[in-house]
């Protein structure tokens, strides 16, 4: 037995009967994975039912829309002032006299919808908001399909706690590679983990290149098309370092095992290194199609969920090292996932704080990971034996945010 979060080789729980859809709660649904997982479901009718949507509420239209589509019984927004606006979209989209779907409103929406019956739960929320829901659709006894690496990286102890083996699936698709290139051997001959990266739109450039970068040239990822804040993250790496923290929380492998290469075509998702010098790797063109449907469907495929490879055409795929130097976040990330407690809270606040302040013209590109190296140093190590609770990381987080905007005040008042 193994306290692992994802394991291949546990089956989930509680898989329906054939030919009877799955039913599944969307958190997150007018984003990016959400509207994906949509385009799956609705593609797939016999297999999935959506009975519950969740979203912030800013996009009230395509979340009626949704919901109309879908034939939702729930609808959720975490914005409470986004209700009138929803409703009335609603009524437009479903027509006169009909019963509209319930509406819950609130911080605590999502977390409600993940509780609702069903049988799993897609968290595509961004950010350490998802914590939350996380949490709550744990606890309930749903199959988790994790997009949402945030509340994981943040609450990891608190996860890990109510977690059983097979309950999660990752949906990341660095995530998803692992879990399946780790069905082909035992976790006892698992000997390194590679997570693969493109290298983002600044691969070869040095840190000195790219004191100047624009969020317009941040924003060019070279591969996905994904939210600004994952975006911006994939661009100087972040997200490589919040990967390596996810994978060593997800596998229970030490991070002095957990690679990090680049590899710019997106074609070679991750790899798995065994004890026996073999290596498997999970490929595909990059479409998040393909881990969404597999987290869906879990432990079945879903057929022609994405494009397949045209074997027929050439083609060269490169693999480089990372430039630690150019790219400090990996590195950063290695030590704060060893810290452990409040520490990647800390670390992934302040880096979406930066974030906003780099997009709002406040702060330099080379500045967001400065900034944020600075404030985990002021954060300092958490005392031995803190026990990690969700008020705690709220709490750690709060600060690393208010820290993180006086830092980039100053650095803005500078540059002035």
């Amino acid at each position: 037995m193994t306290d692992a979060l994802a394991d291949p080789h546990y089956r989930p729980f509680a898989v329906p009967e054939p030919g009877t859809p799955r039913e599944i709660v969307i958190l997150g649904s007018t984003g990016s994975v959400g509207t994906q997982a949509i385009d799956v479901v609705l593609r797939n009718p016999d297999r999935f039912r959506v009975v519950a949507l969740a979203a912030a509420g800013g996009r009230a239209e395509l979340l009626a829309e949704q919901a109309h589509r879908l034939g939702v019984r729930t609808v959720a927004v975490a914005d409470e002032t986004a209700v009138p606006a929803l409703r009335e979209a609603l009524a437009a989209h479903h027509g006169a006299g009909a019963a509209l779907p319930e509406i819950l409103a609130g911080p605590d929406a999502a977390a409600e919808a993940a509780r609702m019956p069903c049988h799993s739960v897609l968290n595509g929320i961004t950010g350490s908001i998802g914590l939350r829901p996380t949490l709550a659709a744990l606890e309930a006894g749903r199959v988790l399909i994790l997009a949402n690496k945030e509340s994981l990286i943040v609450g990891g102890p608190l996860v890990k706690a109510i977690a059983r083996p097979g309950q999660i699936v990752p949906v990341d698709s660095e995530h998803s590679a692992l879990f399946q290139a780790m069905l082909g051997g035992a976790r006892s001959e698992v000997r390194k983990l590679i997570v693969t990266a493109s290298g983002g739109p600044f691969r070869g450039r040095t840190r000195a290149e790219m004191a100047d970068v624009t969020p317009a040239e941040a924003m060019a990822h070279p591969t996905w098309d994904m939210g600004p804040v994952i975006t911006i993250n994939s661009a100087n790496l972040v997200n490589k370092g919040l990967e390596v923290i996810e994978a060593h929380l997800l596998y229970d492998i030490p991070f002095d095992r957990i690679e990090v290469v680049v590899h710019p075509q997106s074609y070679v998702h991750s790899m798995v290194e065994f004890t026996d010098g073999s290596t498997l790797a999970q490929a595909s063109p990059p479409d998040m199609r393909m881990p969404i449907a597999l987290g869906l469907g879990w432990p079945e495929r879903v057929p022609d969920a994405a494009p397949a490879f045209d074997w027929s055409k050439a083609a060269t795929w490169e693999f480089f090292p990372l430039d630690e130097d150019a790219f400090p976040s990996v590195a950063l990330a290695r030590h704060v996932g060893t810290l452990g407690s409040t520490a990647p809270a800390v670390f992934n606040a302040a880096n979406e704080e930066c974030v906003e302040a780099f997009r709002a013209g406040r702060l330099s590109f080379t500045g967001i990971m400065d900034t944020v190296a600075r404030v985990v140093e002021e954060h300092g190590t958490p005392a031995p034996g803190t026990r990690l609770t969700v008020e705690n990381v709220l709490e750690a987080e709060a600060w690393a945010r208010a820290r993180a905007r006086e830092l980039a005040q100053a650095s803005e008042e500078a540059r002035v």
